[in-house]
């Protein structure tokens, strides 16, 4: 998947002028949440999104004026029947946010937000100067309009090869996950049935299992049989991942989980965070939609990983 960033990063390459308007504050119900960002070009394109309808259109006429100015600019837009009631936008809430047509002249902050290796801050000042912050105390200051911290996609490791994980896993990277498949069976582990962008490890299920995910992870275990999931549950079951789901039927999750007790292999605490049978509650029947609803859970589980992040800050 292409992030934001690196769409700022091309459009410098390519050299096109560009506003860069974001969402900093918002108050009742609003079609985008803070930091919603979006590129307007003095053509008219644009890439990325604000919410659309006449939010976007009002802030792209914006945006092609201070293209022409040089100057920043704050925007305050009551979302009621008045404004926009022609395109269907009539939230009843509030949007402010910034417009800053001389973004493209701190290129090296955006090559950086493009490539983290880990968490990184950077805002916006009063001044309008876009900079990174070292500090999270920073953040409660009065120079700042806005903050944002900037963090790797999440990593997804999938255990299994087979229909699903080939259904989740271009999904997964649309919606800007970091994949990794593994499996001992290398006809199926291999580039011909995922794409290009997904990490492959393939090896017997001893070494495979050794494995520890060093930033924040999400493991999925869809392996082809029982035994193999339970094999992936009793070392993936211990290991740091925010969510972790298994494929199967709530009789599978309850004898897995009386043989795990018994065993002594997991605790009942330990047990409690594995989601069996995994994925949303669509009524999914094909494999494509057993992997969207698989997706929508764990963007779920992403989101609130983030929102607890943001207020343990």
């Amino acid at each position: 998947m292409t992030r934001f960033y690196d769409q700022i990063v091309a459009a410098i390459a390519q050299n096109r002028p560009f506003a860069l308007a974001l969402i900093s504050g918002t108050r009742g119900s609003s079609p985008q949440r803070i930091g919603a960002k979006a590129l307007f070009f003095a053509d008219g394109k644009m890439a990325g999104t604000l919410g659309g309808g006449c939010l976007e259109a009002e802030v792209n006429a914006r945006a092609r004026k201070a293209l022409q100015t040089g100057k920043a600019a704050t925007f305050e837009m009551l979302l009621d029947h008045d404004f926009g009631w022609d395109d269907g936008l009539i939230c009843g809430g509030s949007v402010s946010g910034l417009i800053l047509p001389r973004a493209v002249e701190v290129a090296e902050v955006w090559r950086k937000l493009a490539a983290p290796n880990g968490p990184i801050h950077w805002g916006v000042k009063k001044d309008f100067s876009i900079a990174f912050t070292d500090s999270i105390a920073e953040q409660t200051g009065g120079d700042w309009l806005y903050i944002e911290t900037v963090a790797p996609p999440v990593e997804l490791w999938i255990a299994g090869s087979g229909h699903v994980a080939q259904a989740v896993a271009p999904l997964a990277l649309k919606l800007d996950f970091a994949v990794t498949v593994f499996d001992d069976r290398p006809d199926l582990a291999n580039h011909e049935f995922f794409p290009s962008e997904t990490k492959l490890q393939v090896d017997g299920w001893h070494e495979l299992l050794k494995e520890s995910p060093k930033f924040p992870a999400m493991g999925l275990i869809v392996t082809r049989g029982h035994q193999h999931d339970a094999l992936v549950l009793t070392e993936w079951i211990h290991r740091s991942f925010i969510f972790l789901g298994m494929i199967g039927s709530r009789r599978k999750a309850r004898v897995i989980r009386e043989r795990f007790l018994k065993q002594k292999i997991a605790s009942a605490a330990e047990l409690d965070k594995v989601a069996c049978p995994v994925g949303a509650d669509i009524l999914a029947q094909s494999t494509q939609e057993i992997g969207v609803s698989i997706m929508a859970q764990y963007i779920q589980k992403r989101g609130e990983h983030h929102n607890v992040k943001k207020k343990d800050k």
